[in-house]
Order: structure tokens, then C-alpha cells, then sequence
């Protein structure tokens, strides 16, 4: 696959997946993107990206929270760079706890950052593409938004909403020879969990389930130019989200007990 002069916009790729998927679109040869709040981690990446691509790779920082980050953002890439041909919106944070006890600003925090900021920014990505009549637009959710699991109240519920949105979003632009791809990965070993699950235990706990983000980087930029509706991992975990909806019962004792790690 040749993505050679390909612009691929990347959220929250200062580091883990959003790191990888950079690196692997820039091994085909993309004009690659880093977009992540920290500015002292995304000029590196954006280093890495340029050797790997011999080509050009940019950097801008971004705070998916704020509305005004990401149209100035934006409006950098439009007068530098141009139309965005693949967004990828990686950017996104959990915590892990009841929800009885879970602080209100958090919520507020996370639905900022997971959802509304997604959303503004494919909003702007994606009238651009219309203009253009093509265009790839893939949203990191989590097996999370496919089967919720206790203390991840918060977390599921914004996940749930980045599913519900593609689902629309790809009905709505596929017309217009725009695809739209959902991202549902288990948990990712990536820095994450330093702050869903400040404890350390929760990935030592599902280890066998555990995805490596450079296999799994490699497996959604493979399918930039060959769109699939979602990209589901592990295959353990798929298949445990199909039963939570095909046979309620046995799903809940999935969710409550194998997969309750937290």
C-alpha cells in the first residue's frame, strides 16, 4: 500500500498509538501530522516521521478540550498544508472508579476530550473532504463502547457515544465517497493506564488480552486505502462484545467477571 503524498492528520500523537500510527503511515511514504498537547514530545515524532517518510511531516500542537486549539490548529494546516486525505482522532483519556464517587469535573473533562472535541474537529476535517469528494476518517473508540464494564462508567459512556457517532457519520458522508472507520481496540500497552488506572494492576490483570499499539498501528493504516466499517481487537474480546448483545445474560457475566480486572 502507497500513501505517497497523502496528507494523514494523527491526535493524540505524542506517544503510544498515535505514535505508531504516525510512524506507520510514514514508512509509506505520508505527509504526516502530529498533532498532541505536548509540544516537547510531538517535534521528536515529527523528526521520526520525516526520516521514515523522506518526506515532508509536520507538527502543531493541539488540546482536543478547546474549541479555539482546534481551529487555530486547523486553520494552520489549511494554509501550510492543505486537505486532510486521512484523519485519525487518537486523542482521548480514561479514569478508572466508581461512579458514585466520580468527580463531576472529570466527567466534564472527559467528554471534552473524548467526544466533543472529536467531534469538532472531524466537523471541520470533514467539510473539507466534501469539497474534495474523498477523504478516510478513523475514530479510536474502544471495546469499552461495545461492552461497558464496572468503574468504567464515564469512560464506556463517552465511547459508547464516539460508536453511536461514527455509525451515523459513515451513513451520512459515504455518499460523497468519504469512508469512516471505527477503532473498537481492548486495552493497549501504552502510557494509558498511567492515569485510568494509577494503581498498575489492571493491565497485569488482563495481560493475555493485552494489544501491542505498533501491531495494532499496522493493522488500521493497512486499511486506510482499503476502508472496513471497525477494526476490532482482540478477536477474544470481539467476540465477548457480539455475546453482550446477542445473549444479554451470558455478556454480563463476561463484563462483570472475566473482563473485570479494575
Amino acid at each position: 500500500m502507497n500513501l505517497k503524498n497523502k496528507v494523514v492528520l494523527v491526535t493524540g500523537a505524542s506517544s503510544g498509538l498515535g505514535e505508531q500510527i504516525c510512524y506507520e503511515a510514514a514508512k509509506k511514504g505520508a505527509i504526516v501530522i502530529v498533532c498532541a498537547r505536548r509540544i516537547q514530545l510531538i517535534g521528536q515524532v515529527k523528526e521520526n516521521c520525516s526520516m521514515l517518510s523522506q518526506n515532508e511531516a509536520y507538527a502543531f500542537q493541539l488540546d482536543v478540550s478547546d474549541p479555539q486549539s482546534i481551529e487555530r490548529m486547523y486553520a494552520k494546516v489549511k494554509e501550510e498544508i492543505g486537505t486532510v486525505d486521512y484523519l485519525v482522532n487518537d486523542a482521548g483519556f480514561g479514569y478508572f472508579a466508581d461512579f458514585v464517587s466520580f468527580e463531576q469535573e472529570k466527567i466534564r473533562e472527559m467528554f471534552e476530550v473524548n467526544v466533543l472535541g472529536l467531534m469538532l474537529l472531524t466537523q471541520r476535517v470533514a467539510s473539507d473532504m466534501l469539497k474534495a469528494s474523498s477523504g478516510h476518517i478513523i475514530n479510536i473508540a474502544s471495546m469499552a463502547g461495545k461492552m461497558a464494564t464496572p468503574k468504567s462508567s464515564v469512560y464506556s459512556a463517552t465511547k459508547f457515544a464516539v460508536l453511536g457517532f461514527s455509525n451515523a457519520l459513515r451513513l451520512e458522508l459515504k455518499p460523497f465517497g468519504i469512508a469512516v472507520t471505527t477503532v473498537n481496540p481492548g486495552p493497549i500497552r501504552t502510557e494509558f493506564f498511567a492515569k485510568a488506572d494509577p494503581s498498575g494492576s489492571y493491565l497485569q490483570n488482563v495481560d493475555a488480552f493485552v494489544i501491542n499499539p505498533n501491531k495494532l498501528a499496522g493493522k488500521i493504516v493497512k486499511q486506510m486505502n482499503h476502508p472496513k466499517r471497525e477494526i476490532n481487537q482482540p478477536l477474544i474480546m470481539e467476540f465477548a462484545a457480539r455475546a453482550y448483545q446477542l445473549f444479554p445474560k451470558v455478556g454480563d457475566f463476561l463484563a462483570g467477571g472475566i473482563f473485570n480486572q479494575k
